[in-house]
């Protein structure tokens, strides 16, 4: 249960006058007084106050905050794009890697450092913040860690919460954003930029930590840059964040709640495949997470061997249409049929619809017919105007789809085919095309479609051992690198397929991962999305096994996410296979 705040009477940093001296602004939210620390668990469950007494594991290099010493590797290079990211960060571009050691301990003035929890939330965010806590509290008692509300939202308006031990005690290991809420706003303007800037100073703050996926850490870097140009003493890192597991390169090895969320959409995909050969009676169409990636999808399907599972670069590489997915699926249902299952299931990622050709070109002509269109249009009358193949496809889809482009626009005026429920447009399209085969004598089987989406359901799951181990652990070293002075870099911890004792803790400049992207008409330095690679060992290896799947029901249960016993600390399939592969080079 979250504490609850009470507003402070002093005024907040953005409304004080400009020259009033730091002391003058305490905190503007600060933490309910907690006398009984007992009482604020009154809601909690038998697992809930079991995993607050979990101990993340962790290198003892990150031990003792005061020992730690980072030691500077080469300079380094933008993986794309390098002059025009050079270019866009002359203060910052070129730094060296970082690696992290003990020494003989130091003394360290006390810091000031805030937290910002920015998108949607991912298994194991309350870790990096009690992290963060616990190394800058060891490394000097006097220190402040300050949490801002609500995402960036909470830097903009000043608006924070003082983080005390009572209070972070009482999320440990638990899921969720909710110790300081998160939110998605982008600082972008210069206004937005100065007013970052006006927040800090008056806070004096020594650091900020942007927790978050590839555009958070993209924005991480630009304020970073920002406050090096103004000369500011904060220091901006960021921590990788985000269950699509997109923000991964050759630094980042998984971003956290990956794991979380890819085992907890395994085991409802397990139990829909019992299911579904228990009652033999559906097909079960499960969209997981993962609209520009399918990594979710992949990995899910490692776990549980469904019979058909579509990922999305591969669709994409391959030029296949919606109706050639249409096709595998009626073929597969065909083929089972012969063998008298009328049952299955069907695993697809988030993103599938958007990977498809024909259905870009659609979504494009409609944009051009509906802009210009003066009065409202029918489904015929937009029909008529289609050029024979998008026409053709526009009259095969289920008409709730159909309405669903014609009528759903976003702010621009373009359809919004994120929100297309690909689980339905599958079920529907495969019905008719069921429908018509059997009318021909060429399907003599029964189909009954049930859509699923797993979305939302694992994003605050409480974390794993592997993402309370790993966010906790980037915690103390987005602590480190903060307390040590550097700025624009982002925490990492590899060799993740060891005992967590053995992960090597490290920290690289943002720069390294960014390349340039066209945003709202103009070039943006943003950090390259990892889409699944094709000839990567997880692929590889889903691809020699899936067409034994097709056939026969060779279901696996991977069972809930296990807190205790001999497979509470299994990783990911697809960590365990790319470490494979680097062990053998």
């Amino acid at each position: 249960m979250a504490p609850k705040l009470s507003v402070s009477p002093v005024t907040t940093a953005l409304n004080a006058p400009a020259h009033a001296p730091a002391t003058v602004l305490s905190e503007v939210y600060t933490s309910k007084p907690l006398s009984d620390v007992a009482a604020e668990h009154r809601n909690l469950s038998a697992l809930q106050r079991a995993r607050l007494q979990y101990n993340p594991r962790y290198n003892p290099v990150l031990a003792d905050p005061a020992a730690v010493v980072l030691q500077q590797g080469q300079p380094t290079t933008a993986a794309f794009d390098q002059d025009h990211i050079a270019k866009l960060f002359p203060n910052l571009y070129g730094q060296p890697s970082l690696s992290f050691a003990k020494h003989v301990p130091s003394h360290f003035e006390p810091k000031t450092v805030g937290v910002v929890l920015s998108g949607g939330p991912a298994p194991g965010g309350h870790n990096v913040i009690c992290g963060m806590f616990d190394f800058v509290s060891n490394l000097n008692p006097n220190s402040k860690l300050l949490g801002f509300r609500n995402g960036p939202d909470g830097l903009l308006n000043a608006e924070y919460v003082l983080l005390d031990a009572d209070t972070v005690a009482l999320y440990r290991n638990q899921g969720g954003f909710h110790m300081i809420g998160s939110g998605r706003t982008k600082i972008e303007t210069p206004a937005q930029f100065d007013a970052v800037r006006n927040t800090v100073e008056q806070l004096d703050l020594d650091a900020l930590v942007i927790v978050g996926g590839d555009d958070s850490n993209s924005n991480a870097m630009k304020i970073a840059e920002h406050f090096k140009q103004h000369q500011l003493k904060c220091c901006v890192n960021g921590a990788p964040k985000t269950i699509d597991n997109d923000l991964r390169n050759a630094q980042v090895q998984v971003s956290f709640g990956f794991d979380t969320a890819a085992k907890s959409y395994a085991e409802s995909i397990a139990s829909l495949a019992f299911d579904a050969v228990s009652a033999r009676k559906a097909y079960h169409f499960v969209r997981v997470m993962g609209r520009s990636a399918s990594h979710i999808a992949l990995e899910c399907a490692l776990q549980t061997h469904p019979n058909l599972c579509f990922i999305g670069e591969e669709v994409k590489h391959n030029s296949t249409t919606l109706l050639d997915v249409v096709r595998t699926v009626v073929d597969l249902i065909q083929q089972r049929s012969l063998q008298g299952k009328n049952y299955g299931v069907i695993v697809l990622p988030e993103g599938l619809v958007e990977f498809m050709p024909d259905v870009e070109a659609l979504i494009a002509e409609l944009n051009e017919i509906l802009a210009h269109a003066e009065r409202s249009l029918s489904r015929q009358q937009i029909t008529e105007k289609l050029n024979p193949r998008n026409a053709e496809l526009f009259r095969n889809l289920p008409d709730a789809i159909a309405n669903q482009l014609m009528l759903e626009r976003d702010p621009h005026g373009n359809v919004q085919v994120a929100k297309i429920e690909a689980e339905r447009l599958l079920i529907g399209m495969v019905s008719s095309r069921l429908a018509m085969l059997k009318k021909e004598g060429l399907y003599k089987g029964k189909f009954s479609g049930v859509p699923h989406y797993l979305g939302y359901e694992a994003r605050c799951a409480m974390p794993s051992n592997f993402d309370a181990n790993y966010t906790y652990g980037l915690g103390r070293v987005a602590a480190a690198l903060c307390c040590n002075g550097k700025t624009g870099y982002i925490a990492t911890l590899s060799n993740l397929t060891k005992p967590a004792e053995e992960w090597v803790p490290a920290g690289f400049p943002l720069t390294m991962m960014m390349n340039i992207e066209r945003r709202h008409g103009k070039d943006s330095a943003v950090i390259k999305k990892m889409l699944v690679d094709l000839q990567g060992a997880p692929f590889t290896d889903f691809a020699l096994k899936r067409e034994s799947w097709k056939l026969n029901d060779e279901y696996r249960s991977p069972g809930t996410t296990q807190f205790w016993g001999p497979t509470a600390d299994v990783v990911s399939m697809s960590l365990q296979l790319e470490a494979s592969v680097t062990a053998n080079q």
